[in-house]
């Protein structure tokens, strides 16, 4: 995909599924503003469908060339804010909504994605750490997603570009967090994820000048 991005921010949460019948992620998701730090939120309600994701997701990165992608999902597993670090190939055969799934089990199956665990380039720990200066929240990092819709959309999603995607596990509302919380809690991820990437752009575009710069100072090469 082309390194080239726009000003969206692109946040994603689920839908109804199992014992969720009101998904924290997407109330989460669904109450941020429409702009933090000049950026455009996208917010999008995800169906806990294999197919629909795989087929999706990809088109929203297309359609929307983000600066950043963050999925959220529930998990009534946690009472923290879990950031997901990594995401399988391969391992889902727990059925979605539809009661289906994905062929072999896995991720962007025949698709080009030969890594069996791909992991976010953004700093979880910065992103961690910076939540828990914060006494309202408990944020913890996370190397096991699942193997259900949240790691399935997360690898697909890292499959296109591992910098600028994350995946958040929040747990049912009021427990402990409410729906507000967890709104506030993901705009401060979103905030320092920007940071991040932006920290990097800074780095590249300074390591690339300087790269010209030697270029320049060798005579053969200037000469193209």
């Amino acid at each position: 995909m082309s390194e080239n991005t726009n000003n969206n921010v692109l946040v994603t949460g689920f839908g109804s599924f199992g014992i969720h019948k009101i998904n924290a992620s997407w109330e989460a998701v669904s109450a941020l503003p429409d702009k933090i730090e000049g950026f455009n939120i996208i917010k999008n309600e995800i169906p806990v469908e294999y197919k629909y994701v795989e087929k999706n997701v990809p088109l929203l990165w297309e359609q929307y060339n983000p600066k950043l992608v963050i999925h959220v999902g529930v998990s009534s597993l946690t009472r923290e804010i879990q950031l997901e670090t990594c995401a399988n190939k391969t391992g889902y055969v727990k059925q979605d909504i539809s009661k289906a799934c994905p062929e072999s089990g896995q991720a962007c199956c025949g698709k080009d994605s030969s890594e069996d665990c791909i992991k976010t380039e953004l700093s979880t720990e910065v992103i961690c750490n910076r939540l828990n200066k914060n006494p309202l929240f408990k944020a913890s990092l996370s190397y096991n997603s699942g193997r259900y819709l949240c790691e399935f959309i997360y690898y697909v999603s890292l499959n296109v570009n591992n910098r600028r995607t994350l995946f958040v596990h929040v747990p049912p509302l009021d427990q402990p967090f409410s729906k507000s919380e967890l709104t506030f809690a993901l705009e401060e991820i979103i905030r320092c994820a920007l940071e991040l990437i932006e920290e990097e752009e800074r780095k590249y575009s300074i390591e690339f000048q300087s790269d010209v710069v030697k270029v320049y100072k060798n005579g053969r090469a200037a000469a193209f």
